[in-house]
C-alpha cells in the first residue's frame, strides 16, 4: 500500500503531523509512506522510521502556478497512491487528490470546496481540541482495512553522532554537562508571538539569581531575533548565560535541545522540537496561540502558561491584545516555571 501525507506550512505544524505518520507505520508496517512538505524544513525529518520518502516543494515551486501544477501531477502519477491524506485541504493542496481520482482513500478536512474531491472528510479542529488528537482522526477511515494503532507522541530522530558532535561543540564553548542546561527562546520571529522584553529580562535575572548552578543558553534566529537576544543578554549581564552557541540548522537545534535539561521561553517551533526529542518544556503562549490546540493537556513534561488560565472569556473580550499578553506577568510565569521544575525534579 502506498500512502501520501501532505503537510505544508511551518516547522511546528509538520512536527505535530508525526503522530499520524507513526500511527500509519504502526498500523500498516508494510506500507510505503511518502511525506510532502516545504523543502526548508525537510532535513528535520530525515531518518524518521515512519517516512519512506520525503517529497519537497520550494517556495518558488509553490508560488508559480504552472510549476506547482506540473509537480503535483507528476508526484501522484509517478506512484499510484492507495491513500492520500491532505492534512490542510486548501485549494492548493487539494490538487493532489484531484489529480488522483483512482485513489481509494482521499482523506482530508470538511470544507465546502473539498466535497467533490475527497471521499472521506473530517470536521475542522475545534477550539478545545488538541492538534494531535485532530490529526489522528484523519486515519479513522482506514479502520476498514484493519485495526488502527494510534500513537500520540511527537517524534524526530537525531543520530547519536549528531548529538555527540554538538555536545563536543557546546563543551568547547564552555558548557559544563555536570550542571543543568536551560535553553531559552528569548525572542521570536513574529512580534505578536514575543513576550514583553522587559518581562523576559526580569525573569532571566531571577532564574540566574535563584538557580546559580543553572547554565542558560539563548536560542534565536539571525537578524532581528539576534539583535533582540543581544539586548536582553546585555541587560541581564550574567556569566551563566551563553549567547554564542549557534545551531545553524534545524537538526543541530534538535541535537542541542536533546542535550538540554529544559526548554523555556516563547511558544513556537523550538518547543515542538523539544517535545519530539523528549526534553521537558515550559513556555509562554501568546494571545494568538491557542494553548488547548498546541500544548498537550495530558503530558506533564510539556506545560505552558496562557492568559486563558486565569482570565474569563468575558474579561478577555473586553481587553486589547496587548493587555491580554501583558496580563501574563513575571510573577505568574515564575510561579508556573518553579512549580513545573519542582514537579519534574529538573532543578
Amino acid at each position: 500500500m502506498n500512502i501520501l501525507v501532505i503537510r505544508f506550512r511551518q516547522m511546528g505544524d509538520a512536527i505535530v503531523a508525526t503522530p499520524l505518520l507513526s500511527s500509519l507505520r504502526q498500523s500498516f508496517p508494510e506500507a510505503r509512506i511518502h511525506f510532502v512538505l516545504n523543502d526548508r524544513i525537510a532535513p528535520l525529518f530525515e531518518g524518521h522510521p515512519a517516512i519512506d520518502r520525503i517529497i519537497t516543494f520550494t517556495n518558488d515551486e509553490r508560488h508559480k502556478s504552472f510549476t506547482y501544477l506540473r509537480k503535483v501531477r507528476q508526484t501522484v502519477h509517478q506512484t499510484h497512491y492507495d491513500v492520500i491524506i491532505d492534512m490542510r485541504s486548501t485549494m492548493n493542496t487539494l490538487l493532489f487528490p484531484l489529480f488522483s481520482p483512482s485513489t481509494r482513500f482521499r482523506i482530508g478536512i470538511e470544507k465546502p470546496y473539498s466535497r467533490f474531491i475527497l471521499n472521506h472528510r473530517i470536521p475542522g479542529a475545534k477550539p478545545t481540541e488538541g492538534m494531535v488528537e485532530h490529526n489522528l482522526k484523519l486515519a479513522e477511515p482506514l479502520r476498514s482495512l484493519g485495526p488502527l494503532s494510534l500513537i500520540s507522541e511527537l517524534s524526530l530522530y537525531i543520530t547519536a553522532d549528531e548529538k555527540e558532535d554538538f555536545r563536543q561543540y557546546m563543551i568547547s564553548q564552555g558548557v559544563d554537562f555536570s550542571r543543568p542546561i536551560m535553553l531559552v527562546g528569548v525572542t521570536a520571529k513574529l512580534e505578536d508571538k514575543t513576550w514583553k522584553e522587559a518581562f523576559m529580562i526580569e525573569t532571566i535575572r531571577r532564574i540566574c539569581t535563584e538557580w546559580p548552578d543553572l547554565q542558560v543558553v539563548f536560542n534565536f534566529a539571525p537578524g532581528q531575533e539576534a539583535e533582540n537576544a543581544r539586548r536582553i543578554y546585555e541587560a541581564v549581564d550574567n556569566p551563566n548565560i551563553f549567547i554564542n552557541i549557534n545551531a545553524p540548522t534545524m537538526r543541530k537545534l534538535a541535537a542541542m535541545l536533546s542535550l538540554s535539561t529544559i526548554y523555556f521561553g516563547n511558544e513556537g517551533g523550538a518547543r515542538h522540537i523539544a517535545q519530539a526529542v523528549g526534553t521537558p518544556s515550559f513556555v509562554i503562549c501568546s494571545p494568538s496561540a491557542n494553548k488547548a490546540t498546541w500544548i498537550p493537556s495530558d503530558n506533564p513534561l510539556h506545560q505552558a502558561i496562557a492568559a486563558t488560565d486565569f482570565l474569563s472569556k468575558e474579561k478577555l473580550e473586553k481587553m486589547t491584545r496587548q493587555e491580554i499578553y501583558d496580563s501574563i506577568t513575571v510573577s505568574r510565569v515564575w510561579e508556573g516555571l518553579t512549580t513545573f521544575c519542582r514537579a519534574q525534579h529538573i532543578l
